[in-house]
């Protein structure tokens, strides 16, 4: 019988095996690479850029669900994609830190500068590291510093979350976070996700997806409105079905948050933003002010999904991430 059970027991654990994923962490010229299984999902970029990002994402279907641009250009399909140049796939910034602009890259604006990494660990399907970071100011002074936890989980089937834990410090003086809709925590996404509409001004051209959020919105009302979770789901360049959804935990500072989520493929998490998304509300009702020696800290997860997300489904999953500490 021990021949048979032996076998049993093997082939039970077949399935098992087929969805094993590794993930390692390794330095880079540009930073930090992410491998899942050998391939990279992503690599955090930090030399030679106004604030560090991480490109590509690679979805669950095995392709990148970022825009292309600005890091590659006259990629087929994103002729009609190469606004907004500072979008760099998946960022943090804010367009108002003690009214400099640490979100566009024209004119006068502030640079992130990446001063570290540490607590560097991966075992089995997870990784981590700690980014830390200094904003400073076009007079070259520090306006504050941050330190950005950052966990990748492989999941089955080639899915996989990428949480960003962020903690924003007032270590140079107070530090005002100013009421407006150019923030915060962003992710562009490729043509084929963004949604079909010229809503926003921004041509989209033959754009496929759609986007839904976890109070039932969909598509274009999700801007502004305020929700737990938002969902974008369809086919990624190569025609496959997959989701990109934000959460966004239920201890953030103003939960449920506000999104600033557009037609034209930027899909970004702000809750200072009040004015713009609520012009009922008066103007610099978003403000946030961090006392000096204080901080903000904020959580969020991106869930790279194969196929199209089920409500439910994302709401279970937004639940269980509540729970995390």
């Amino acid at each position: 019988m021990k021949p048979i059970v032996t076998l049993l027991t093997t082939l039970l654990a077949l399935p098992l095996l087929a969805h094993a994923q590794t993930v390692s962490l390794k330095p880079s010229e540009a930073g930090m690479s992410v491998e899942i299984d050998g391939q990279v999902f992503t690599e955090y970029i930090t030399k030679e850029v106004a604030r560090p990002y991480m490109y590509p994402l690679i979805g669950a279907a095995g392709v990148n669900v970022s825009r292309e641009f600005p890091m590659k250009k006259d990629v087929p399909g994103e002729a009609m994609f190469v606004d907004h140049p500072h979008h760099r796939s998946l960022w943090f910034g804010h367009s108002r830190i003690n009214e400099i602009n640490f979100w566009a890259e024209y004119q006068v604006f502030g640079k992130q500068v990446h001063s570290g990494f540490s607590d560097v660990q991966a075992t089995g399907n997870q990784g981590r590291f700690t980014a830390s970071t200094r904003w400073i100011g076009p007079d070259n002074k520090a306006v504050m510093t941050d330190e950005r936890r950052i966990t990748i989980t492989a999941l089955p089937e080639g899915e996989k979350t990428l949480d960003f834990d962020i903690t924003l410090k007032a270590t140079e003086g107070d530090v005002l976070i100013g009421d407006t809709k150019e923030g915060t925590m962003a992710l562009r996404l490729c043509p084929s996700l963004s949604m079909n509409s010229s809503k926003s001004g921004v041509k989209t051209g033959p754009s496929t997806g759609h986007a839904f959020n976890s109070n039932g919105v969909r598509d274009l009302d999700i801007w502004g409105k305020h929700a737990n979770w938002v969902c974008y789901y369809g086919p990624d360049p190569k025609g496959n079905a997959v989701g990109v959804v934000i959460f966004s935990h239920p201890s953030n500072f103003r939960s449920p948050t506000t999104w600033h989520a557009r037609d034209y493929g930027l899909f970004a998490v702000n809750p200072f933003g009040l004015h713009d998304f609520e012009p009922d509300k008066p103007a610099g009702a978003g403000d946030y002010t961090i006392k000096e020696g204080d901080s903000l800290t904020l959580r969020y997860r991106f869930y790279f999904a194969k196929g199209q997300p089920k409500p439910e489904t994302l709401e279970a999953r937004f639940q269980s991430y509540a729970k995390e500490e």
